[in-house]
């Protein structure tokens, strides 16, 4: 067995795991594991300017590639700022591995006050992490990561962090390297897929809910060819965006509205298929409605529709054995529903009561001038929110939101990790003035490394959102009012080009132009208070006093 430090036993088996970049910051306790990555040429770092950005970076980076991301931060307040990251991470079932140090391991756990000293820190991001460890010796290093990726590349495939003390990353000690993690390609029991089989070919009206899980397993093909076998037609939540063309004649679009014809169709559905979906918070089908729930993570089955055939397995090898079972047992005999999907899709795009609103115009023209296969981070803002139903997708993930998680500030990070993963498409992010001032400071990070990103701001002056929530349903607005630096002058002192319009519908017309550039651009938009949209019209219910909240 070959002697390293800790440092080069992480960084060698980050090399046999596939991993090429990392992003992180060089911190006081991270030195045996930055000597180590000086000396490999296989990955590159990209160091950020906030160790809450490193996190957003490795997220986008795993949802662009569909390889897991991998973030370094110092312990304490470095892993506490790199957990807003881990977050979002967790709420889209995103595989990135967090590498944090730790204090002298003689003084772990005995409240010192040691340099970013956190007791019980792995306690405070376990919420946000589905696996953690500590190791103290470069020995036992392999074995630690070894487990880290098979944590990433089975099950549900969540944020896991691995940690060390800083003398334990310069330390020699003969190291046992591993081979890397296989990917779990598991499938249900033959007969779980068979029962399943036969109520797909039986169903008359049977609908596909395709989520995020679709994207993580890489199942994308495998879903299209599904549908098309067994002539389903596939709705897909915002996490599921992406995940089948807006094109194809059998998508019927993202995420479910409360009302009109796609919220109909899954009421009306009596078979519905859930692939990659928690298909949480509510039920969106009807009542009579049979559920087929196609999830790696055994915990999500039945917990929100009784009436549920769980199949736990992944994405992508269910897909392959339910379609042939399917198609064995008489499902591609049942009539295409394209004529169908096309009325309503056309009944959509139509729609009179989104005409009125400012977002319809302005997101229609914001994707007129986005090429078709661009990666689009949809920040928290309004046109952010309005996009999970209203922006097409035509290619596989082109499409990264915040999930529930809802982090403002998550966007632009998040497009440069997206863009280092995929250097070859357009990346185009949009956020508000709020949200990007979180991270602005990451335009050097683009700079530096030529992350040719493109990010749109919607400038209202305002937490808009807040401030118009406050007025409608609380007399008044307090503390959303915002002072913003001149975004063009803070383009130039950042070296980025900055574009500017006063007229939000000529923003396609800015990010066609940004796109040939082949640069860092940063538009500004300046615009008025948005209505909510119709998705949101109705008052959130937490706003209101409820029975059984106080007892």
């Amino acid at each position: 067995m070959p002697e390293m430090t800790g440092g080069q036993a992480i960084v060698q088996t980050l090399i046999r795991e596939g991993v090429d970049v990392i992003f992180g910051l060089p911190g006081v306790q991270m030195y045996g594991i930055i000597d180590a990555l000086r000396e490999e040429p296989g990955i590159r770092m990209i160091t950020a300017r906030h160790e809450g950005t490193t996190t957003y970076m490795a997220d986008g980076y795993a949802r662009a590639t569909g390889k897991p991301g991998v973030a370094l931060v110092v312990p304490g307040p470095g892993l506490y700022n790199a957990a807003a990251g881990m977050s979002t991470a967790y709420s889209r079932s995103s595989p990135i591995l967090v590498i944090a140090g730790q204090i002298p391991r003689s003084t772990i756990g005995k409240d010192l006050g040691g340099l970013h000293e956190v007791n019980d820190q792995i306690d405070t991001i376990k919420p946000v992490t589905k696996w953690q460890q500590r190791v103290m010796s470069p020995h036992e290093v392999p074995g630690g990561l070894h487990e880290a990726f098979r944590q990433l590349r089975t099950g549900r495939p969540r944020p896991v962090e691995f940690e060390l003390p800083p003398e334990a990353m310069v330390e020699r000690e003969e190291v046992d390297l591993q081979e890397p993690s296989p990917q779990d390609r598991s499938t249900p029991a033959d007969d779980k897929l068979t029962e399943a089989a036969k109520l797909i070919a039986a169903a008359k009206n049977p609908v596909i809910y395709a989520g995020g899980g679709v994207a993580r397993s890489n199942a994308e093909d495998e879903l299209v060819a599904f549908a098309e076998a067994t002539n389903i037609p596939v709705i897909t939540s915002a996490g599921g965006k992406s995940t089948i063309s807006d094109r194809h004649p059998l998508s019927l679009g993202s995420s479910l509205g409360p009302n009109g014809l796609v919220k109909d169709t899954m009421e009306n559905a009596d078979v519905v298929i859930v692939i990659g979906s928690r298909f949480s918070l509510r039920n969106p089908a009807g009542n009579g409605a049979k559920l087929i729930h196609i999830d790696a993570d055994p915990s999500v089955m039945g917990q929100f529709v009784p009436d549920t055939l769980g199949l736990v397995g992944d994405a992508k090898g269910t897909l392959i054995a339910l379609q042939a079972m399917s198609v064995s047992n008489g499902a591609s005999d049942r009539p295409s529903p394209a004529a169908r999907v096309a009325e309503i899709r056309a009944s959509l795009e139509g729609a009179e009561d989104e005409k009125d609103q400012p977002q319809d115009s302005i997101l229609k023209a914001l994707r007129e001038g986005t090429p078709d296969d661009a990666i689009f981070i949809s920040g928290m803002t309004q046109l952010g929110y309005y996009s999970r139903l209203h922006w097409p997708v035509y290619n596989t993930k082109t499409y990264i939101d915040s999930g529930y998680s809802g982090n403002l500030g998550f966007s632009y990070p998040t497009a440069l990790g997206a863009k280092v993963g995929r250097p070859d498409l357009p990346v185009v992010s949009i956020s508000g003035d709020g949200g990007f001032m979180y991270y602005s400071g990451e335009l050097a990070t683009a700079v530096r490394y030529g992350i040719n990103v493109v990010s749109v701001v919607f400038n209202d002056n305002a937490f808009g959102n807040v401030a118009r929530d406050l007025d409608m349903d609380f007399g008044g607005q307090y503390g959303a009012d915002l002072h913003n630096p001149d975004f063009m002058k803070l383009a130039d002192a950042y070296g980025v080009v900055g574009m500017r319009t006063d007229k939000p519908t000529d923003v396609g017309d800015l990010v066609a132009d940004a796109v040939k550039l082949d640069k860092p651009v940063l538009i500004e938009v300046p615009v008025e208070r948005m209505p909510r949209p119709k998705l949101m019209s109705n008052r959130a219910p937490w706003t209101v006093p409820q029975q059984g909240l106080i007892g």
